[in-house]
């Protein structure tokens, strides 16, 4: 299996493929473009990069992320100017070893350790660069930030090591580069663990204390799936505050750009056994903005016991995620495994004010998977919790068909309902919470695992078999068995059963699913306890249930 910076986006493949207003207010900044002042005026300590070797001055070639005052405005103002340009592509031109790498070559160039930004300091982080090449061409511009003073980071090639696969000099000039990565210990206190990555467009994921690296996030989404094409905004800049020694708080400022819209960010993170960040984004929109996407991620599913057919694999499931999870405005809980499906699949689930979102990695037993390197048990769930009112729109899961787990073919994200116009500004903020999923109230009911298969155990057969398990978290089984409704919006549904499962102290429902004619059918099911007349919970200690969804597609 390739190492994860290997792994191909599938969106990128599928090209030719046949909120309210306390959520996006509209506000026409007059703040001037540059403040006004004297650099050599402001009083700020220098960071251990400032101290390193440089290019000459006239080798740097900063567009964005220059050396000058900085302040939280100061993106935005960039961003707002930007969108009042027509747009550039990313710069690409690379000199001619770097020009045509391979994948073996590209990861040949490693970043020396022992030049870390902040290394050799009592600050919790250090920072390492990523060379272009590649797939990796386009350029990214990066500065430093302490206090109110930005400086640039040009690129140097003292940085970097290149091995016998990629024997050629390094470039010089700053020809800026492709990304970065933050070490943190949050595992022990004298090591630095790898935590964040922002590298490729606009994707960047993290991990948790206990995670290995699987799904990506990205700033924003455009056009995903779309029949003219999806539209791959970038971040063609990044500003990064030197950290504090007395906090884990790390910021980042990114400046993103793409043909139909600019955009300003920042990410306040904070490592932990989940690792929380916080994102506030402002877009301003070259062109009206109606199949927007924001806070996406970006996974993989390949298959599980819910969807082995033609599967020849030694492993029983592979995926970075087994399932959307969502809370939406009236407080339900909904589960959506994924699915490997033969084509190209969009589901939209509209919701007013949603509460969170997210794509999971819900089965954590390793004798699932039985892959002894790629450790999938290990990988982070995404969880989105939106701040503010978010209005009305849909929670939008991509489900794109793959035969292969380089492949990341599961994308989510929110739609909102009203289009985004141009030459407006429209700000929306949210936490992602990378590591376990959102944790549930004791008694609360969750579905824990889903298998399928046919339903004739003698011979072939169109009918399906559909086996749910769902855990009490806790709670003790009430006396009384629930029973089970469950639906289909095309094909019939029988042998509908309730039964106890007494390995996992809950409850296995079980149904058989005939498709008859139906080449798509939406599935649902939920269980039902006896409630009293007046308690909204269960006396014995049942509370929500979480409601089983699926799409079913020939």
């Amino acid at each position: 299996m390739l190492n994860r910076i290997g792994k191909i986006n599938v969106l990128a493949l599928v090209v030719s493929i046949g909120l309210s207003s306390t959520a996006f207010a509209s506000v026409n900044p007059t703040t001037p473009l540059i403040q006004e002042g004297k650099v050599e005026s402001v009083l700020a300590p220098k960071s251990a990069a400032m101290e390193k070797d440089k290019p000459a001055d006239n080798a740097i070639k900063a567009q964005f992320a220059k050396s000058g005052i900085f302040s939280s405005d100061t993106v935005k103002r960039l961003a707002k100017s930007l969108s009042e340009k027509p747009y550039q592509a990313p710069e690409e031109n690379l000199p001619a070893p770097l020009n045509n790498m391979t994948y073996e070559q590209y990861r040949d160039i490693h970043f020396r350790p022992d030049e870390a930004i902040w290394k050799g300091t009592k600050l919790p982080y250090q920072m390492q660069m990523f060379h272009r090449g590649f797939y990796y061409k386009s350029k990214v511009e990066l500065a430093l930030v302490n206090g109110n003073l930005a400086t640039h980071l040009a690129y140097n090639p003292e940085y970097f090591n290149a091995g016998s696969v990629f024997n050629q000099p390094l470039p010089k000039g700053d020809i800026g580069y492709s990304g970065f990565r933050l070490h943190y210990p949050i595992k022990r206190p004298d090591y630095f663990d790898e935590l964040l990555v922002f590298q490729g467009a606009t994707y960047f994921r993290a991990l948790g204390k206990n995670n290995t690296y699987g799904i990506s996030a990205r700033g924003l989404a455009l056009k995903t799936a779309d029949a003219e094409g999806e539209e791959f905004p970038v971040f063609k800049a990044f500003w990064i505050e030197e950290p504090q020694a007395d906090s884990n708080l790390m910021v980042i400022y990114a400046l993103l750009d793409s043909p139909s819209v600019t955009g300003a960010y920042r990410f306040s993170v904070r490592p932990g056994d989940n690792t929380q960040m916080d994102v506030e984004a402002v877009l301003y929109p070259r062109v009206d903005l109606a199949k927007v996407g924001l806070a996406p991620g970006t996974s993989m599913y390949l298959h599980s016991l819910n969807g082995r057919q033609n599967t020849d694999d030694y492993r029983p499931e592979v995926h970075d995620s087994d399932g959307l999870l969502m809370l939406n405005g009236r407080s339900e809980r909904l589960w959506r495994p994924l699915a490997n499906p033969r084509n190209l699949q969009i589901s939209a689930f509209m919701d007013n004010a949603p509460q969170g979102f997210g794509l999971i990695q819900r089965q954590r037993n390793y004798n699932a998977y039985q892959d002894i390197n790629a450790q999938y048990e290990k990988r982070p769930s995404l969880w989105v919790e939106p701040l503010g009112n978010w209005g009305q729109g849909s929670v939008v899961l991509t489900e794109i068909p793959t035969d292969a787990e380089i492949h990341d073919n599961i994308v989510m994200f929110w739609r909102p309902k009203d289009t985004l116009k141009a030459g407006g500004e429209y700000r929306f903020a949210y936490r992602l919470v990378w590591g376990e999923e959102p944790s549930v109230k004791a008694g609360n009911v969750t579905v824990e695992r889903t298998a399928s298969g046919r339903a004739d155990v003698a011979k072939p057969t169109p009918k399906r078999l559909f086996v749910i398990d769902y855990s009490l978290n806790g709670a003790p089984r009430p006396a009384t068995m629930p029973t089970a409704k469950v639906e289909a919006s095309n094909g019939a549904i029988s042998n509908v059963q309730v039964q106890e499962n007494r390995h996992n102290g809950g409850y296995r429902l079980t149904f058989q699913f005939d498709p008859a004619d139906a080449t798509v059918s939406e599935l649902r099911a939920e269980l039902q306890f006896a409630q009293p007349a007046v308690e909204p919970v269960d006396t014995q200690g049942i509370g929500k249930v979480e409601t089983w969804l699926y799409r079913w597609s020939k």
